[in-house]
C-alpha cells in the first residue's frame, strides 16, 4: 500500500451483534460530487449507518424530498416500539401496511405520509454501524445540504450532478438514520442524474452505493465497474468496489482492489478498506499499521471518529479492551455522539465488567438508532443482568429486529443476514435457516458461512454445519465468536478434542466477544473437559 498502509475491519466496520460475527463492511464512504449553484459541496462519506438528531421528512418539489420532521428520539423510539410490538402480529398480506408503521416509527412520520417539512439545521451522528463523511454536502451537516440540493433543484431540474448528489445524499440519510425508505428515494433522483447525463460517474457510483446499501452486491460491483470506465479516479466507486468483492466472498480480487485504489487515490476510506482485507486474511498487525496511520493523519473530527471507531473495534476483538476503551474515548472526543463509537465502548465496557455503563450507553444508542445489531446487544446485556423485568426487556429488543427487517425488506433491502444472525439465538429457528441459506446461495463470505454453520446448529443439523464453521474460519480471520460456534459445532459432531481447541481459542482471543457468548463458551469448554 505504497507509504501508508493501514487497514479497517469490523464489518467494515459494523459492530458485530452480540454472540456472532460482525456483519459485512459498510457501502463506500467518501465520493465527491459536483458543487451546486446554492454552493453547497456534493460528497458523500461512509455511512454504516447512524442517526441524525432529528425526526426525517419530504420537502421537495423536485419528486425526491427529504427533510426532518418535528419529533425527537424519545418520541421517535416509542413508536419503533409500538411498531414492533405490531410486527409481531404482522400478517403477509399486512406487509406493506407494517412496513409503513414502521417508516413513520424511525422518521417521526414525515417520509411515509407525505409531509413537506424542511429539515432543521443539526449536526449528523453516524449510528454503530458506519461512519458518515464529515464532508457530505459542504460542511457535515447532511440534512441543511439536502435542503439546499432540493432548492436549488426546483429552480434547475437539469442539473445531473446535483441530481446524483441529492440520491448520494439519501443513501448516507437511510444509514445514518436507519430507516430504508430513504433508498427508493435515493433511486429515483439517481435514475434522474442518469436520465440527464447517462455517462455520469457520478451517478453510477451512486447506484453502487445504493445497490451495497441494500445489500445487491453483484449490482454494486456492476455500477462500480461502469463508473470506474469513466473515471477511474473515482472514490466512491473505487470503495464500492472493494466493498462488493469482500462481501461476494471475492477476497483475492478484493485484496487487487484495495491496492488498486490505494494508488489510485489515497484516503482514509480507501485505507479502512485496505486495512479490512488484510484483517480477514488475519493480518491484524498489517490493519493496525494502517488504521494507526490514517488516524495520525486525519483532518477533521468525522475522520478521526471514524478511524479511531475502527481502532477500538479491532483492538476489542483482539481482547484489548483497555485500548478499545481508549480508541473509543478519542473518537468520542472528536465527536461526542458518534454512534459506532458509543456502542463499541458499551462492548467493551460489558467485556470489562461494567455492564450498567454498558447497559446506560447501548439504551443511548438504541434510542437513537434501533438496528439490528444493536437491537440484540442491548437485549443480551439485559439478559445478562437477569434483574425483574429483564428478560422481557430483553424480548422487547428481539422482536424490533423483525420490525425493522419488515421495513428493509419493503424497501429493496436484503436482510437475510441480519435475520439470520438475530433469530438462530432469539427467534424463529426455522426462519434463520432459511434466511441463512437465501444468503448463502447469493454470496460466500466467511460471515455467510458462519451464519449458516449456527443456523444449521440450532436446528439440530451439526454434520451439515461443521463444514461451514470450518469454511468460516479457514481464511485466517480472528473472530471469536466464528471459534465459539465452531467449537461447539464440534463437540456436537464428536470431534471433542478440536472442539475443546476452539472453545479455548475463542476465549483467548477476546474473552469477553459477547454477554452471552462468552459465558455460554465457559459452560460449554467446561462441558468438554
Amino acid at each position: 500500500m505504497g507509504p501508508r498502509t493501514q487497514d479497517d475491519e469490523k464489518d467494515g466496520r459494523r459492530a458485530p451483534t452480540a454472540g456472532h460475527a460482525p456483519p459485512p463492511p459498510p457501502a463506500p464512504r467518501a465520493a465527491g460530487a459536483a458543487a451546486t449553484g446554492a454552493g453547497t459541496g456534493a460528497g458523500t462519506g461512509d455511512v454504516r449507518t447512524g442517526e441524525q438528531r432529528t425526526g426525517t421528512g419530504t420537502g421537495s418539489g423536485t419528486g425526491a424530498g427529504a427533510g426532518s420532521g418535528a419529533g425527537g428520539a424519545d418520541e421517535r423510539v416509542v413508536a419503533v416500539r409500538r411498531a414492533g410490538a405490531l410486527g409481531r402480529r404482522w400478517h403477509a398480506g399486512r406487509l406493506a401496511g407494517g412496513a409503513v408503521l414502521l417508516a413513520v416509527a424511525l422518521t417521526g412520520g414525515a417520509i411515509a405520509l407525505g409531509a413537506g417539512r424542511e429539515p432543521a439545521s443539526v449536526p449528523v451522528a453516524a449510528d454503530a454501524s458506519g461512519a458518515v463523511d464529515p464532508g457530505i454536502l459542504g460542511g457535515g451537516n447532511l440534512d441543511a445540504g439536502v435542503t439546499a440540493l432540493q432548492a436549488h433543484l426546483r429552480s434547475q431540474p437539469k442539473d445531473s450532478a446535483s441530481w446524483a448528489a441529492l440520491g448520494l445524499a439519501y443513501v448516507e440519510q437511510a444509514r445514518t438514520k436507519g430507516d430504508p425508505s430513504r433508498y427508493p428515494q435515493a433511486e429515483q433522483a439517481l435514475r434522474r442524474s442518469l436520465s440527464l447525463t447517462p455517462d455520469s460517474d457520478q451517478a453510477l457510483a451512486g447506484r453502487a452505493a445504493l445497490a451495497a446499501a441494500r445489500h445487491d452486491f453483484p449490482h454494486a460491483l456492476s455500477f462500480a465497474d461502469a463508473a470506474l470506465r469513466r473515471n477511474p479516479y473515482n472514490e466512491r466507486a473505487l470503495s464500492s468496489r472493494i466493498d462488493a468483492l469482500v462481501e461476494l466472498g471475492r477476497y483475492a480480487e478484493a485484496s487487487e482492489a484495495a491496492k488498486t485504489a490505494d494508488t489510485r487515490k489515497p484516503s482514509v476510506p480507501v485505507f479502512t478498506r485496505y486495512a479490512y482485507v488484510h484483517e480477514l486474511r488475519g493480518d491484524v498487525r498489517t490493519a493496525r499499521r494502517v488504521l494507526e496511520q490514517a488516524l495520525a493523519t486525519a483532518t477533521s473530527p468525522g475522520d478521526t471518529a471514524y478511524v479511531a471507531a475502527q481502532l477500538g473495534q479491532l483492538a476489542f476483538s483482539s481482547g484489548d479492551h483497555r485500548s478499545a476503551l481508549a480508541f473509543y474515548a478519542r473518537a468520542l472526543a472528536a465527536d461526542d455522539g458518534y454512534l459506532p463509537a458509543l456502542e463499541g465502548r458499551a462492548r467493551a465496557q460489558a467485556a470489562s465488567g461494567d455492564r450498567a455503563a454498558a447497559i446506560k450507553g447501548m439504551e443511548l444508542v438504541v434510542a437513537r438508532c434501533p438496528l439490528p445489531g444493536p437491537l440484540v446487544l442491548l437485549g443480551e446485556l439485559y439478559e445478562a443482568r437477569g434483574g425483574a423485568g429483564d428478560r422481557a426487556r430483553a424480548r422487547r429488543q428481539y422482536a424490533l429486529v423483525d420490525a425493522w427487517t419488515a421495513l428493509a425488506r419493503a424497501n429493496g433491502v436484503d436482510a437475510d443476514l441480519d435475520t439470520a444472525l438475530a433469530a438462530a439465538d432469539h427467534g424463529d429457528k426455522a426462519a434463520a435457516l432459511r434466511a441463512a441459506q437465501a444468503e448463502w446461495a447469493r454470496r460466500h463470505t466467511v460471515h455467510t458461512a458462519d451464519a449458516l454453520a449456527w443456523a444449521l446448529h440450532v436446528n439440530g443439523r451439526d454434520a451439515e454445519a461443521l463444514p461451514y464453521a470450518r469454511r468460516a474460519t479457514a481464511t485466517g480471520y480472528r473472530n471469536a465468536a466464528f471459534l465459539y460456534h465452531r467449537g461447539v459445532i464440534e463437540r456436537a459432531t464428536g470431534h471433542r478434542a478440536a472442539g475443546r481447541a476452539s472453545l479455548t481459542a475463542a476465549l483467548e482471543l477476546n474473552p469477553g466477544f459477547s454477554p452471552l457468548g462468552a459465558a455460554r463458551a465457559r459452560t460449554a469448554l467446561e462441558g468438554a473437559e
